[in-house]
Parts: structure tokens; sequence; C-alpha cells
């Protein structure tokens, strides 16, 4: 990915006091991979074709071994979001989380948050597996959830600013060019690259994105406004938060 995330300009929170929901799914994400880490090489294979979603399981056209065969294949649409190939794969799952996901629960509110992320992820493997119904490789990662993050992010606040290296030198961008270009290089690298069963699922980033960018409207506090409404004016900058931050409120926005 040419632009790599390390922060943006919003404050992480104003309407919630900070991002259990958040913290609580990369903690479950490292804790998981840890889990395949220690089960060996031939333990943590296994632990993916039991819980990573297979697009051939949940069409029915192909089982599991016994000795693999652990939960539903459409309960693998959701324990598939917490598997990780490899320490990149995971470290660059966290970090997008952990610069995008903060401001989305903030607008949502915690439990509506994490079924949000789920029910993102789900949607994106079953425009996975839609899109590849007899394939018998596994998908698994965090990315088709937070890609549903990265939507709702560019409906919420578009004219926000992140920080990204660009040619090491660090430069902000505004979101919405950050995160269309991201969209476009999904679907320009579906439309374009031959097909690899071992390389990124394209189709779930694309159907999270969108799946996100719609979500998050109803799923959001009805008092937050879309489309950077509610987002720091023009020339006000981070630290300048006092300026512009409305109260937290002692009770919850209405619902």
């Amino acid at each position: 990915m040419p632009f790599t995330p390390l922060d943006d300009d919003l404050p992480p929170s104003i309407h919630i006091e900070r991002p259990w929901v958040t913290w609580a799914i990369m903690s479950a994400c490292v804790w998981v991979f840890w889990a395949q880490s220690l089960s060996g090489q031939s333990g943590g294979a296994n632990m993916i074709y039991a819980y990573g979603l297979i697009p051939a399981a949940l069409s029915g056209e192909a089982d599991l071994p016994h000795g693999l065969y652990r939960v539903e294949p459409l309960i693998t649409l959701f324990s598939y979001q917490f598997l990780h190939a490899g320490m990149l794969h995971l470290l660059g799952n966290l970090l997008y989380l952990w610069v995008f996901g903060d401001n989305v629960e903030d607008a949502m509110g915690h439990w509506r948050f994490f079924l949000f992320y789920i029910i993102c992820g789900a949607l994106a493997g079953f425009v996975h597996w839609f899109a590849q119904p007899q394939s018998d490789v596994p998908l698994i990662g965090a990315s088709g959830a937070i890609s549903g993050v990265l939507g709702a992010y560019l409906v919420l606040h578009p004219k926000a600013k992140i920080l990204v290296p660009l040619y090491f030198v660090p430069v902000y961008l505004p979101a919405w060019i950050l995160l269309l270009f991201w969209f476009g290089f999904q679907v320009v690298s579906m439309l374009t690259l031959e097909s690899d069963d071992m390389g990124p699922a394209w189709w779930a980033h694309i159907g999270g994105f969108i799946a996100g960018a719609i979500l998050v409207i109803p799923f959001r506090y009805r008092t937050v406004p879309l489309f950077g409404g509610g987002d720091a004016p023009n020339g006000i900058t981070l630290r300048d938060r006092s300026r512009w931050q409305t109260p937290r409120r002692s009770k919850k926005p209405d619902q």
C-alpha cells in the first residue's frame, strides 16, 4: 500500500470515554495469533482450516476432514476475522484499526460498533464467497471488517487529515484522498491482477468497504453528523482541540 496511515488529526473520542471495543478487537486478534503460533506450523494450519472461511464449504460443495471440523461453515463468517497468516498481516491490520477504529466507535458507541464491525466482516466474507464459491482456500484476516471501518470513516470524516509517510517524509493527506485511493486500488487490483488464492482477498475488501459506508448511517448516533459536519474548521489543528471540540455529555447522545 503506497500510503500507510500513522495517525489522524481528530480527537480520539467525544461521545465515549475510551474506544474499549477497538482495543478489545485488537487484543483478540493478537491473542488468537499467539494461539496459532503456540500450536506450531501444523496446529496453526489446522486452526486456519477449522475456523477460516472456506467458500466451497460454505457452498456445501466440500467437507472438511473429521479431525478439522469444529464449527458450522456459517460460523466461519465470523471466526475467520480473528485469524492471520503472519506477523506482517496482523500488524498491518492492527495499524489501520488503531488509526481509524476509535473515531468510528466514538460515532456509534461500544455495542453498536461491535455489531457494526462483526457484520461488516461477515458481509465481506459473503462477498468473497459469492465471487469465488468453489474455492477451497481459507479466507482469514480482519481486513474485511476493517475495510468496513474505512468506509464508515470516509462517510463520517472525509475532511480529516491522515498522517502518512510519503517517500519517508511525514505529510497529512485528506482522508477522502487516502481512502478513495485505497478503495480504487482494491478495485483496480481485482480487475487487473491474476487471480491468486493465496493473495489478498480483493472482493472481501471491496464488499466490506461498501458495507461500512452504508451501515454507518443507521448505526451512528443520530446526533453525529455525516461528511465531516462535526470536524474541526479549516485552519484549526489537532493540538487546538479545545477551541472546537464539543463538551463531553454526562449521558449518551440520542440513539
